[in-house]
């Protein structure tokens, strides 16, 4: 396993906020993070690169504590994505070349830079190079962002509502894009993912929080109209459109 969770508790002052998450996710694997808003998707997340420590358990990378390998260390294993990059004078080329930093020890290298022109060209962001940050669109915003995480070269990739705010086109655009890579470069994915139907089509398994606990885990195919009654407070229906599963609220 490529990341494995050990039965992480973590807490804001007394307030806890997960309570015994444990799972693994794969190289290639695609794990979707689901649940109502204030579940901890957001918190999981912040624990799995580092930014928020355990009170109790152990996030492992390929075996190793996270704790062991220092904010550097963990920046050249685990990339993550944000629901919403801040604004930006840089252009496409620098943001992407941020993702190099981990591997610098001065600056930027002609590996660096090919680097990034390989990314951006592999991505389709090349004619965007030059662009600043701050005039693109919601859709190549992400994208740009995806890019900056796949320079730091991860073997894990967090994302944090990746479509959040795009419009349907951009919204599959970048999930079948991080479906790619995700196979391509053999990374492990987690995405904390409000949509349960993009959930259901593009990942491997899909967990649900409640509680600040896995109220229950399961398969796109395992996922009934109860378990998303019991998660969301929600009657639905469920059906399938060719070999996908859709959920349709009542």
């Amino acid at each position: 396993m490529i990341l494995s969770v050990l039965d992480i508790e973590f807490q804001y002052n007394s307030h806890p906020i997960l309570q015994g998450i444990r799972f693994d996710v794969r190289a290639g694997e695609m794990v979707a993070i689901c649940g109502m808003n204030g579940a901890g998707k957001s918190t999981l997340l912040r624990c799995l690169n580092g930014i928020l420590t355990p009170r109790v358990g152990s996030v492992l990378l390929d075996g190793e504590d996270l704790r062991l390998l220092g904010p550097k260390g963990i920046a050249r294993s685990v990339a993550s994505v944000p629901q919403k990059g801040r604004d930006s004078d840089l252009t496409v080329f620098e943001v992407v070349l941020l993702g190099r930093l981990p591997h610098r020890h001065w600056g930027p290298t002609r590996e660096d830079t090919v680097a990034v022109e390989k990314i951006l060209e592999t991505m389709d962001l090349s004619g965007l190079a030059h662009r600043r940050f701050s005039t693109l669109s919601g859709g190549e915003a992400q994208k740009v962002l995806l890019a900056k995480a796949l320079a730091q070269k991860p073997k894990v990739l967090l994302l944090d509502e990746p479509t959040n705010h795009l419009d349907l086109k951009n919204q599959m655009d970048v999930m079948r894009l991080v479906q790619h890579i995700s196979r391509r470069e053999s990374l492990a994915v987690v995405a904390a993912i409000h949509d349960l139907n993009m959930a259901l089509r593009f990942c491997h398994r899909l967990l649900f929080l409640r509680g600040g606990r896995i109220e229950t885990a399961a398969t796109p195919d395992e996922v009934t109209a109860e378990m998303v009654r019991r998660i969301y407070g929600v009657e639905v229906d469920l059906g399938r459109i060719g070999k996908t599963l859709v959920v349709v609220p009542r």
